[in-house]
């Protein structure tokens, strides 16, 4: 265990103003989240597109979790500073296709590119805070760090619904490139490295092998039950596919020089059940991010300001727990602040599960609060527990590699929770229609999602097409309930005594 101050701080004298650095990287990532989220019904209100709508996060989540392991390890390699430029770099460009773009395939496919590029910079950001710091004061710095959540949580939301509302959604991409270029601009005058120089073997075949498995899984997701049988030849073909490229990853990492995951440090229990619990919490957290706002504004019929104040309150809640985390940190420990986070999580699931257009948004709003305080506590022991197991020159990628597993818990949760929607609303309205549904389909629900197109619907139609995403979105929740329990099981498993 690494407790002292790290070489690559020797050179760095003004760590205040580093920390500021991070912090912006992460405000840039963390409001792009809270801003899109809010404005995707305006998006699909203007693009069309409903079935495609998982898609948008889900090409964004699968692009950062492939990358985030490759980042995470070219870092330890070549240090963290060119690394994270590069990524800022790539997801700028992303942002700024994205704002000019005409479909939503357009859109989806310039996601990729942003989600390429943001693969870099939450893990980058946390690995550099854990150099630069001791264990007891990273603990500490990780509400800072969630701070920023909570900024952009304020912000993000709100502006990303004023924008939606006077301007246009484009420009909720475009307002990522001021943050980015002034992020770089006092990482390269504040953040000085030692990297030791050699020859490196870089994992390609590692990186191809991962992207085909998470890529082919993902696809399987989305489309099968809506527009593939789940045992029909295209489903089990892809998921043929990405088993045979899960075993090869796992016995190309093990004959790697230097692998782009080495399977050594999950041997450290607190670090696998970490880990393993990001997953699952990765798989709840786009679950509600992704879908709340569809609720709030299709059958709640709010303006995106409200669907945005509803998805504020798990941001505010989570760095008010992270701060709490570091100081429970340091007095309890990481298992008792992590089951007290696992709490949290099932008591905003159930919130919830009894949601109704009758509850209202408060309602909603609690829910996203709990979630939020079970995040931030979770999170931040895991953080902190990983990164005081490792040595510096397995930080990167020991941090990486569990942010890695809650950007895959998203990407399988937005394909599965996407393609659990679809086909609920599609059965809904084939039971339920009585004839109105006959011409009625899964992209019918863009409807909703646009205050003028919608109070032109007859009763009927309204009340069928609102009843179905109810129904639709219920079971995703109830999914969500899972998850969180699971999560808690997980936590159950931490090590008592800490190392």
């Amino acid at each position: 265990m690494e407790e002292g101050k790290v070489r690559s701080e020797k050179k760095v004298t003004k760590r205040p103003f580093v920390l500021a650095a991070v912090m912006l990287a992460m405000f840039m990532a963390a409001i792009e989240a809270t801003i899109v989220s809010t404005a995707m019904p305006a998006i699909v209100g203007d693009l069309g597109g409903f079935s495609l709508y998982s898609w948008v996060f889900s090409s964004y989540m699968l692009m950062n979790a492939v990358t985030v392991l490759i980042y995470g390890k070219l870092s330890d390699l070549f240090g963290r500073k060119p690394i994270i430029t590069i990524g800022i770099i790539i997801f700028l460009i992303g942002s700024i296709l994205c704002g000019f773009a005409e479909t939503m395939t357009m859109l989806i496919i310039f996601r990729f590119i942003q989600g390429f590029g943001a693969g870099a910079v939450m893990p980058i950001a946390s690995t550099i805070v854990g150099d630069i710091y001791t264990k007891e004061e990273r603990a500490k710095i990780q509400g800072y760090l969630s701070s920023v959540w909570g900024i952009s949580a304020v912000m993000g939301p709100a502006l990303g619904g004023l924008l939606v509302e006077y301007v246009s959604w484009r420009y909720v991409f475009w307002i990522n490139v001021p943050l980015g270029i002034l992020a770089i601009a006092v990482l390269w005058t504040y953040l000085h490295e030692n990297v030791e120089k050699k020859k490196h073997e870089i994992d390609y075949p590692g990186a191809i092998f991962l992207t085909l498995a998470i890529t082919t899984l993902m696809v399987l997701l989305v489309e099968g039950g809506t527009h593939w049988d789940w045992i029909s030849t295209p489903s089990l073909s892809l998921l043929a596919i990405s088993v045979i490229a899960f075993v090869l990853f796992v016995i190309q990492e093990q004959r790697a020089l230097e692998p782009m995951m080495p399977f050594s440090i999950w041997k450290e229990r607190s670090i696998f059940i970490a880990n393993i619990a990001s997953l699952t919490t990765g798989v709840m957290l786009i679950g509600i991010s992704s879908f709340l706002p569809a609720f709030v504004q299709g059958v709640m019929e709010r303006s995106p300001i409200v669907a945005g104040f509803t998805l504020t309150t798990m941001s505010i809640g989570w760095p008010i727990a992270s701060t709490l985390a570091g100081k429970m940190l340091l007095k309890f420990g990481y298992r008792p602040t992590s089951l007290i986070g696992g709490v949290f999580l099932i008591v905003g699931s159930v919130v919830f599960v009894t949601l109704s257009p009758e509850a209202g948004p408060v309602w909603a709003a609690t829910g996203s609060f709990f979630v939020g305080l079970g995040m931030g506590l979770t999170t931040t022991s895991f953080i902190v527990s990983i990164q005081s197991t490792v040595s510096w020159q397995q930080r990167g990628i020991a941090t990486a590699a569990n942010m890695f597993m809650r950007n895959l818990g998203n990407t399988i949760g937005a394909a599965l929770l996407g393609g659990i929607l679809n086909s609920q609303i599609q059965s809904y309205i084939k039971e339920n229609g009585n004839g109105l549904g006959k011409d009625l389909t899964i992209d019918s629900t863009n409807i909703l999602l646009n205050k003028e197109e919608r109070e032109l619907l007859p009763e009927a139609v309204k009340n069928l097409l609102q009843d179905g995403l109810t129904f639709s979105l219920h079971s995703v929740y109830y999914a969500v309930l899972i998850f969180a329990i699971l999560s808690f099981l997980f936590i159950i498993f931490l090590p008592k005594k800490e190392s």
